[in-house]
């Protein structure tokens, strides 16, 4: 298939005939604070293993001034097409293509991104080229079995630096000259470009020194906390160092927050890329905090896998991304000193439940997904490859033994340091220090999709000791269109049994772990065993499945959930209950009653943020029509008698506020958000911030109590990115046919707004009051989409496909819409997958809708 997409026949192709040595790039761009375009030079060196073949090279540009294949000017006319330079008449051994091109700055985070900070107006460049846009700023074989080494010539405005993979040398004349980086994929490399503000340190352990530095824009420059980070950072060194039994394998290493990033952060070697509204212009909770530290430990895990070891293929995308969740949450949770030893905790309440939800869309696929181009991997960035996968890890971890895992691990990186591998080659080394045959284990858990339900089956006696035990697991059939058959797998688990003490605390009175196989289990128990108030399956959270309480332990639970001593049972709990939402099992109202029986007494503030969002989702969406009003009113109420018992100052208070901010709705409670705003209210501790402000004024403006000028002016305090972020938010939350028309428009029929910008828009344009406003916007979008999707960037398209589907329109007339649109536009495979998945949440809703209305009856 040619053009910018890629696909996996063609990469093995291009992989047998070719190895590439080393890539010299010389850029331009002395002319970045004007923006346009800017002049690349490659120079790429690679072996061919055929005379007289042919190839091509990628290359996403405006312009292509030359080609030189051996020392032969190409006509740049006749081979350049489609994004794809045709190389032709290859010789057998050496090679040597030079490509000078005109390439282009973008505003969609992709390739060579350029901001201009509207509080210095200078320009701040970055690159992010995961998956296939190192093409966009130098000629390359866009694929991670293709490793070489990049050297790096950059040309940047006088006082400006230059960051890249290799150590930053002092410039001569504007120039900057880089140091060959170690063999590797062209998605990790990276330039960062700009008058950027950088804190420095180092990491020091026996003798071994890694210069470590930190880069922000110098607007937010008093608000990084560098001391912060680099301890984080330090911890993860120590911690994987130990565990990899690897040294880190770069020069240095840096971290740099930068604007308008699509994702969280970016694992280039030696020179991490990571959104920069994790600089906290405004007090946040430590949830924040803590969510930070995973995405630095991520990043840094990636160093060893992903970057020093790639997968051969974006089929194994899931062991990079899977391994360095797995790997910072454990992190986190045993490192010594770590501030989040209740990692595992938010992991069961966040990152698992987008797995699980994941896994419920007809676009669920196995862990080792079949990837068979670009285009597939551009949307397989999902909760699958991440958390699913994680989580999984988490049980093969618990099934082979910790240490066995990590002696298999450091052999991985030992054997296949700065190469390229397959799932083969680590459950390979995994087999040989746990002595466990994997095969079996592999084919159930990664090569299939779907997920299990566990439930317990208890008998007792008359005395209420335990006369039988079973574990029951259930293969739900798959969603319709999902490829693949429902699958028993064998779980590791803990199986907790809980008391009531003598101060009214669920305690844990017994543990036992075991494997579970097959559609039942039998469980050993000692005799006389007696019933616990409580029994909870996978405790400790060791695999990955749905799980049910028996009907017992459901009424404990249901009285008690907010009593358990420690917060990873309550987490699990939760992760039930809302799961029994989604599914229709448990009504919106009676999931509404039992957190609002129990959030008071939840101490995890990461685990009350998870809460807070569930159940406004639930309202919004899973809650029958006729009710959802009455029930946005008792939580918005419990909201504010929540915040104004919160202690002062505290992040539950902060979290109360914004909780209240997002769901206020009578004359009075605006009143109180207006007043907070104005100054003339004020609730003691609370201190309303730059952010908070912003929310506030986003629902003020939403409920049509702030109007232009307002938010005008609320921007004149706030003359920064995220403020014009937020204004544009603000003015797209306001309800009227003129406001969302605008909006509309600068989205769908615009096509210059930067990436963060446009997503703001979206944001404030979707409001969940406002639905009639937006019913008439369902048609616009399916006659707008496709072309979309084939005239924009990924990024840029990909966020009006899933951010302006009319999802609030929770009917059979939208699925009927969705349908006959699916049926008669023929999208591509990754352009369905997005609309296909966004249908089955207004099926989904739609059946909790009508299970929260028989609940009233």
């Amino acid at each position: 298939m040619p053009g910018t997409n890629l696909t996996r026949e063609e990469a093995q192709r291009r992989a047998e005939l070719l190895s590439v040595d080393s890539y010299a790039i010389e850029l331009d761009l002395s002319g970045a604070q004007q923006g346009g375009t800017y002049r690349s030079v490659t120079t790429v060196r690679f072996e061919a293993a055929e005379a007289g073949a042919q190839t091509f090279i990628d290359l996403v540009a405006p312009t292509v001034h030359e080609v030189v294949l051996n020392g032969t000017a190409l006509d740049p006319a006749a081979v350049f097409a489609d994004s794809r330079i045709a190389l032709a008449g290859l010789q057998a051994g050496p090679n040597e293509l030079k490509v000078v091109a005109d390439c282009a700055y973008t505003n969609t985070g992709e390739g060579l991104h350029r901001f201009v900070d509207p509080v210095d107006d200078q320009a701040y460049l970055y690159t992010q080229f995961e998956v296939p846009d190192a093409r966009r700023v130098f000629a390359s074989f866009e694929q991670p079995d293709l490793k070489a080494t990049f050297q790096f010539t950059v040309k940047a405005p006088s006082g400006w630096t230059v960051i890249s993979n290799s150590p930053t040398p002092e410039p001569v004349d504007d120039v900057w000259v880089f140091e060959p980086t170690p063999r590797i994929s062209s998605y990790i490399t990276a330039l960062i470009v700009g008058p950027y503000h950088s804190v420095h340190s180092s990491y020091e352990k026996d003798g071994q020194s890694v210069p470590l530095g930190i880069y922000c824009r110098p607007s937010l420059a008093e608000f990084l906390d560098a001391d912060e980070i680099f301890d984080v950072t330090r911890q993860g060194f120590d911690w994987f160092q130990e565990k990899f039994d690897y040294d880190y394998p770069f020069a240095k290493y840096d971290q740099l927050f930068v604007p308008e990033f699509n994702a969280g952060a970016m694992e280039n070697a030696g020179a991490v890329t990571i959104r920069d509204q994790y600089v906290f212009r405004s007090k946040v909770t430590d949830a924040a905090y803590e969510v930070r530290a995973e995405t630095i430990l991520h990043e840094l895990a990636h160093m060893w896998f992903g970057d020093l070891v790639t997968m051969e293929w974006w089929n194994d995308l899931w062991l990079n991304e899977s391994f360095a969740t797995y790997t910072s949450i454990a992190c986190q949770a045993y490192a010594e000193g770590s501030k989040w030893p209740h990692a595992w905790t938010t992991f069961a309440n966040s990152m698992k439940t987008w797995a699980y939800r994941q896994d419920q869309l007809p676009s669920t696929h196995p862990i080792m997904a079949d990837i068979r181009d670009l285009d597939d991997v551009l949307v397989n960035f999902d909760g699958i490859t991440y958390a699913k996968g994680a989580s999984v890890l988490k049980q093969l971890v618990a099934y082979v033994g910790m240490d066995e895992f990590f002696q298999g691990v450091q052999a991985y990186f030992k054997a296949h340091a700065f190469g390229n591998t397959r799932l083969s080659d680590l459950l390979g080394a995994l087999e040989k220090t746990s002595g466990r045959d994997l095969r079996t284990w592999s084919k159930a858990w990664l090569e299939t999709a779907g997920i299990n339900v566990l439930r317990p089956e208890i008998e007792v006696d008359g005395e209420g000791v335990i006369t039988s035990f079973t574990v029951l697991q259930e293969a739900p059939a798959l969603p319709a269109g999902a490829q693949g058959e429902p699958t028993l797998r064998p779980h590791r688990i803990a199986i907790g049994f809980y008391e009531l003490n003598e101060t009214g605390k669920l305690v844990r009175t017994e543990r036992i772990e075991l494997d579970v196989d097959g559609a039942r289990t039998a469980v050993e128990l000692p005799a006389g065993t007696r019933r616990p108030a409580v029994v909870l399956l996978n405790d400790d959270d060791l695999s990955y499945a749905k799980v049910r309480l028996d009907e017992e332990s459901l009424k404990v639970v249901t009285a008690h959930l907010g009593d358990f001593a420690e917060s990873l049972p309550r987490a699990l709990c939760w992760a039930s209950a809302w799961d029994m939402t989604r599914d229709g099992e448990l009504a919106t109202r009676d999931y509404l009653a039992l957190v609002l029986s129990g959030i008071a007494k939840e101490s995890d503030i990461g685990v009350v943020q998870s809460l807070h969002r569930q159940v406004k989702l639930a309202l919004e969406l899973y809650a029958a029509p006729e009710w959802r009003e009455t029930g946005l009113a008792r939580w918005t109420e419990a909201s504010l008698e929540q915040l104004r018992a919160a202690a002062p100052g505290s992040d539950h208070q902060l979290a109360w506020a914004r909780a209240y901010a997002a769901t206020a709705r009578t004359g009075e409670q605006l009143d109180l958000l207006q007043g907070l705003l104005d100054g003339t209210e004020a609730v003691d501790g609370l201190a309303v911030d730059t952010e908070l402000r912003w929310a506030f004024v986003e629902r003020l403006a939403a409920t049509g109590r702030l109007d232009e000028k307002a938010i005008a002016a609320e921007l004149e305090r706030d003359r920064t990115a995220a403020g014009e972020r937020h204004a544009a938010t603000a003015r797209a939350a306001r309800p009227t046919a003129e406001a969302k028309a605008e909006a509309w428009a600068s989205v769908v029929e615009g096509d210059t707004l930067p990436n963060a910008v446009q997503e703001a828009v979206i944001g404030g344009f979707v409001q969940v009051d406002q639905r009639e406003l937006l019913a008439p916007y369902t048609e616009k979008f399916f006659a707008a989409v496709k072309g979309v999707w084939e005239s924009r960037s990924h990024e840029i398209a990909q966020q009006i496909a899933t951010g302006l589907y009319p999802s609030l329109q929770v009917s059979q007339a939208t699925l009927d819409t969705t349908d006959a649109w699916l049926a008669s536009a023929a999208p591509n495979a990754a352009l369905r997958r997005l609309i296909s998945e966004s249908r089955a949440g207004v099926e989904r809703a739609l059946r909790a809708q009508e299970a929260d209305a028989a609940a009233s009856s």
